[in-house]
């Protein structure tokens, strides 16, 4: 008896292969990615103006210089994941039209602001931490595209990882003032750091599905406490204290335990009620506005070409 497309399909994520672009693969499934993806995507690119507004203010021509290719990567790992939606076929357009709609989402962590040099540092030792974290495992992900496209995107994560701990590194081993400003850092970017993996297990409704066909490869509550158990020593290193008094080492298990997450944040922040949800959506429709007539050119100069090609002009 021929297996029908649905029961390759299970087959095939079944026995650890990809699916891709031309397999059959069930409208949910591709609903799913399209959503995940598109997060992703819109994350990446609204992640570059917290940063790319301390480009100019950086403290050295240095630290302009990390700062500013940190940003471009960003902006690099859009491109490459709205490419990967477009083989699930949806147009990068669309996806941004949503986004500006409010019918998208990206990472709550990039709504809440940037008020220091070592906020610099928290960002990529906290928050490009938690995304190694979360976006190593998607390298194996089922599906061909996404999976190929975070193999350079978390080599490059990496790199901005190292860079947020050696800033704060610098700032906690200076004087007491930039010691201060780096715990301060620490303080405000801790919990949403934790927030960022999604809420818990039992209240994340698309966590089991995406599991089971290998989307993702860990749940929500998995992927907090490797972050947690991997930052606690490196806080160590860095002389700077994680805001939780509950913080311990669990001598049985080798986990360090944590405190109550305020969930309540996490949820108004995706309403729209963080610190800078307006202010991140706002900047990017006006940029996307003024930018038109960049993409306007750049198409008129393809049809330029393709109709050169074809000997039309």
């Amino acid at each position: 008896m021929t297996p029908t497309p649905e029961q390759d399909f299970d087959a095939l994520v079944e026995s650890d292969q990809r699916v891709e672009p031309r397999d059959w693969m069930p409208e949910g499934y591709r609903k799913t990615l399209v959503r995940q993806i598109a997060q992703h995507a819109h994350s990446e690119i609204i992640g570059m103006q917290p940063e790319g507004n301390w480009i100019g203010r950086a403290p050295s021509l240095r630290r302009k210089a990390i700062l500013l290719a940190k940003v471009q990567d960003e902006a690099g790992h859009g491109l490459y994941l709205y490419s990967a939606a477009e083989t699930l076929g949806v147009d990068r357009s669309e996806l941004l039209d949503l986004l500006h709609a409010g019918k998208q989402r990206y990472s709550s962590i990039f709504n809440y602001p940037t008020l220091t040099w070592a906020d610099m540092g928290a960002i990529g030792w906290l928050v490009d931490g938690a995304a190694i974290v979360n976006q190593v495992p998607i390298c194996r992900c089922s599906y061909g595209p996404y999976a190929r496209a975070m193999v350079r995107i978390c080599k490059e994560e990496s790199f901005h990882q190292r860079q947020g701990f050696e800033i704060l590194h610098t700032l906690s081993h200076g004087t007491p003032a930039q010691h201060e400003m780096a715990q301060d850092a620490v303080n405000r970017w801790w919990w949403p750091s934790l927030m960022m993996f999604g809420p818990p297990d039992d209240q994340s409704p698309n966590s089991a599905q995406s599991m089971a066909w290998r989307i993702k490869r860990f749940s929500n509550d998995e992927l907090r406490q490797k972050f947690v158990d991997m930052t606690v020593p490196q806080s160590q290193v860095l002389g700077l204290t994680p805001p939780d008094p509950d913080l311990h080492l669990d001598e049985e298990t080798g986990h360090w335990r944590f405190g109550e997450i305020d969930w309540s944040e996490f949820f108004a922040v995706l309403k729209g009620d963080g610190p800078c949800n307006q202010d991140r959506i706002e900047h990017r429709r006006r940029a996307h506005d003024e930018g038109a007539w960049v993409r306007d050119a750049a198409s008129a100069y393809a049809e330029k070409h393709r109709a050169r090609s074809e000997g039309v002009a």
